[in-house]
Order: C-alpha cells, then structure tokens, then sequence
C-alpha cells in the first residue's frame, strides 16, 4: 500500500522525492479503516483537495477519506497517543460468502467468549509482551501498554477490539489465536496468563489469519481529521439469524496447557 501511495502522491507533485510515513505497519491481508500517513509536499494542491486528487489516482481497493494540513514536527506514528484494532471471527455453523473476506471462520465448536473475555482483561496495563512478537521485529523491547480491551458476542460474530499505545509485530493476530484456543476449551484463561506473563514465545504457535483483522483508528492529543473520517469506518455486520456450532463441556474438557 506504501509504495501504491506514493506513485499517486508522486505524479501530483513530481517535483520531489516522495516519502509516505504510515501511523503502523500491517501484515498483508490485514484490512485498515484508519490508517494514517503523512508526507510533505510543496506543490499547489491545497490539503483539502489532497484526497480527491488521490482517490482519482488510486486503485479501488484503496481509499484516502480526509486530508489536513499539519505542523512540521507532527508524524503519524510518532504523534499517535494509541492504535486500536478489531478482529472478527464467524462462528456459525454454515459458510457464509460475504463474510469470508473480513472474518475468521470457527464452526467447529461454539467459543466461550466469557472465558475469553476473561482471559483479555488481564492484558490491560503495560508489559512485556514477547510471548506475542514473531521474528522479524525491530524494536529493541516488547514493552507496550494496552489501554483498552472489548469482547462482545453479536449472534455467531465474535468480535475483539484491543486498543494500545503500540503493537509489537503480529501481536493482535498472536493473541487472537490462543483467546480462540482458550474459547475452544484447548487452554484456560490461567494457562493463557502463564503464557505471556512467563514470556513463553515457544508455545505460541497459532495466529489468527490476517483477514479477520482491522486497523480501526489511531488516535493523537488533537485529531486532525474529521470525526466521520477516522473514527469507526469499519462497517460491522448483523446476521439474521444464529446457527451456532455445538458448545463444548467444561466439565468433560481438559483446560490445561495444551499444544
């Protein structure tokens, strides 16, 4: 998406380099509602006509929803107070075509969200968090703080939003990956506390598929966008009806660590 951005920024003012700076980075398949990026730019467009020139000049699979004029020193990662995201999971019993692409499908057994919200909660504050970095990160630490934590049951869509000042690389779909484990009765809520707490990067093995996942905002002491453009333009889906999967028995089912 970077590089897409800036050959459209590029043949509106090709008169310097061009350097896109994102708010976060996402792994491919990752959907973004509100990414945020700045560049400089010294030709005539004023700030107010930036997305429409862009928009002209993008592929359909990307949108520009606002543009603003900021200070010199502001930067869209560096400026951002938090990232939120939401990740959705599909948990009915029967396919369904058009929310393939923004969920994961779990039909095999009926998720526990009150276990998983459970085990959620005790994420919030700060931590080391190396128990949901991969390999390949940058960062010198996997200290960040996690503001805030939301798990809802919508009929079969179970939906998770964390919020963070930051996210180590491919954090959300770690975590996400051992809630459904522990939703699925393969892990209780203690086990997937011992894990990250204990730092345990080794039995962390399953994430969640990318598709599920949205960047939904981010957030600065002084948003300079308007609200409908930043704020929630993930559409959220409502099924009709309910076909869950068969729940499994906590009391027949092993809750300790495993796999």
């Amino acid at each position: 998406m970077q590089e897409t951005l800036e050959v459209a920024i590029g043949s509106l003012d090709p008169h310097r380099p061009v350097q896109a700076v994102a708010a976060g980075r996402t792994d491919t398949g990752v959907h973004a509602a509100g990414q945020v990026v700045h560049f400089d730019s010294a030709g005539p467009i004023p700030a107010h006509r930036w997305a429409r020139a862009l928009n002209g000049r993008l592929p359909a699979s990307v949108r520009v929803r606002a543009a603003s004029e900021v200070a010199a020193d502001w930067h869209a990662c560096y400026s951002a107070t938090y990232r939120r995201y939401r990740y959705t999971i599909y948990n009915g019993r029967t396919p369904n075509l058009f929310l393939a692409p923004w969920s994961w499908h779990r039909y095999q057994l009926q998720l526990a969200e009150g276990l998983m919200a459970e085990a959620l909660d005790d994420l919030v504050g700060e931590h080391d968090f190396s128990a949901f970095q991969r390999a390949g990160s940058r960062r010198s630490h996997a200290r960040t703080t996690i503001q805030a934590v939301e798990l809802r049951r919508e009929g079969d869509l179970v939906v998770t939003e964390l919020q963070a000042s930051g996210f180590l690389y491919g954090m959300v779909r770690l975590v996400m990956g051992q809630l459904v484990a522990v939703g699925e009765g393969r892990l209780s809520p203690a086990a997937f506390r011992e894990r990250w707490r204990r730092r345990e990067r080794h039995a962390v093995k399953e994430a969640a598929p990318p598709h599920g996942l949205c960047l939904l905002r981010v957030g600065y002491p002084e948003n300079p966008f308007p609200h409908p453009s930043w704020y929630d333009g993930q559409p959220q889906f409502r099924l009709g009806f309910s076909d869950p999967p068969p729940a499994w028995h906590p009391l027949s089912t092993d809750l300790g660590c495993q796999g």
